[in-house]
């Protein structure tokens, strides 16, 4: 056996960012940059309103309270996408809604709060209100968003290498751009393998199982940001499965792959036909991890694709993809941070086990306490076939080897999701 930062770090060395393509921007979240994002114009592009009121020139305010309030005219409505059709001069008022640009010689925004109307109306903000009351001082520049308060023109925004998120995709909107430079998304081919799978409602036949793993790490596949390419079951056909490897990433293939996820067929069974295929095909990497579930475990480059053959358990699948397929996907897509989230928690009924020279990961559910500590229970089950276990779960609490976790000791948890 191995240790598992031996195995990471062998898959790691063959691991390469895709290369950078343009997208449009609404497909680009998710994405890595791969370039600097600089602003064309200023955000905003005018000095505008932060709220519904009336500019004014803070000046003309001055001594202004409820018990002695100014009386100014109201000139002109301007709202949002509109402009004002000249400038305002001293003693007038215009009304004002949020977002609209600030009329040329006016310095200050009054609330609507802080006016009334002078007479026959309830609301200032009426369309044929032709004079108001202010009821209190305002300084110069009061609720006045100036141009480039957001962002100034020429300035870099975005950098290589940040995740374009939802707030990105506003950014990127707001200055025009349609399109930006990103690392690829990849595609990502998944089979299952085995003579005993079958999918669907079909009735069991002796030594039949049905198919879990494919639908299970499409999904995976999926959550990591990637494309998911549901490529079927293969039989334990040593002649098959190299076909079916080859046409999903041969230059002929007509969905080709970046990168290919397998199930089964990577233990020392003989029927292990996806190691034996990949040995003789591509360049492999055949390990046994010291890690529980999930020892056996195949990598290798087929005409350069990176191809994990995870074991045919469930759990031992779900829980090699988490360790060495979905770090590496992120850090295909350019992502640094690759990694799940670890936080310690109390494990307070502990987590024993007997030395073996295995990591072990245990599945656990993680709560959060008002305080910011965290809880770790077992999610139930821990052999690799119990998948309902693993689908209560929502981390893996890493157990040392050595006699485990004492009731109230501390453990590392990934966090999943």
């Amino acid at each position: 056996m191995i240790p598992l930062a031996e195995a990471q770090a062998r898959i790691q060395r063959d691991i390469h960012p895709l290369p950078v393509v343009s997208v449009p921007i609404a497909e680009a979240r998710g994405l890595v940059l791969a370039e600097s994002v600089v602003a064309k114009e200023a955000i905003p592009p005018f000095a505008n309103t932060a709220m519904d009121g009336f500019a004014l020139r803070a000046a003309d305010s001055a001594g202004a309270s409820p018990e002695t309030p100014i009386s100014l005219p109201v000139v002109a409505t301007i709202a949002a996408g509109s402009v004002a059709s000249r400038p305002l001069i001293g003693g007038e008022v215009m009304r004002i809604m949020t977002g609209a640009p600030i009329p040329e010689g006016a310095d200050s925004v009054i609330m609507v709060e802080l006016t009334r109307p002078t007479s026959g109306h309830d609301d200032s903000t009426s369309s044929d209100v032709s004079s108001i009351e202010l009821l209190a001082e305002v300084a110069s520049g009061n609720h006045i968003r100036p141009a480039g308060d957001d962002v100034r023109a020429g300035v870099t925004v975005l950098s290589p290498g940040e995740v374009v998120t939802a707030a990105h995709l506003g950014v990127l909107a707001s200055l025009g751009y349609e399109s930006v430079l990103v690392h690829k998304r990849p595609r990502v081919g998944v089979f299952s393998t085995g003579d005993e799978l079958i999918s669907g409602p079909t009735p069991l036949q002796p030594g039949q199982i049905r198919d879990s793993n494919r639908p299970t790490l499409l999904a995976l596949v999926e959550e990591s940001g990637c494309i998911p390419v549901d490529l079927g079951w293969l039989p334990d056909n040593e002649e098959e499965i190299e076909a079916a490897l080859v046409a999903a990433v041969g230059p002929d293939a007509d969905n080709v792959c970046d990168a290919l996820v397998t199930s089964g067929g990577v233990s020392m069974g003989d029927f292990d036909f996806v190691k034996k295929v990949l040995s003789r095909l591509g360049d492999l990497n055949w390990m046994q991890v010291a890690i529980k579930p999930a020892k056996p475990l195949a990598f290798g480059l087929l005409m350069g694709t990176p191809i994990f053959g995870l074991p045919g358990n469930p759990v031992s699948s779900m829980v090699s993809f988490e360790l060495f397929a979905r770090p590496s996907l992120l850090a295909m897509m350019g992502k640094r941070d690759t990694q799940r989230l670890t936080v310690l928690a109390l494990a307070e009924e502990g987590f024993l086990r007997p030395p073996d020279g295995k990591i072990h990961f245990v599945r656990v559910v993680v709560d959060q306490e008002p305080d910011g500590s965290w809880l770790a229970r077992s999610a139930g089950g821990q052999g690799s076939h119990q998948l309902t276990a693993m689908a209560r779960a929502n981390g893996l609490a890493v157990v040392p080897d050595g006699d485990g976790i004492r009731p109230g000791g501390m453990v590392k948890v990934l966090l999943l999701g």
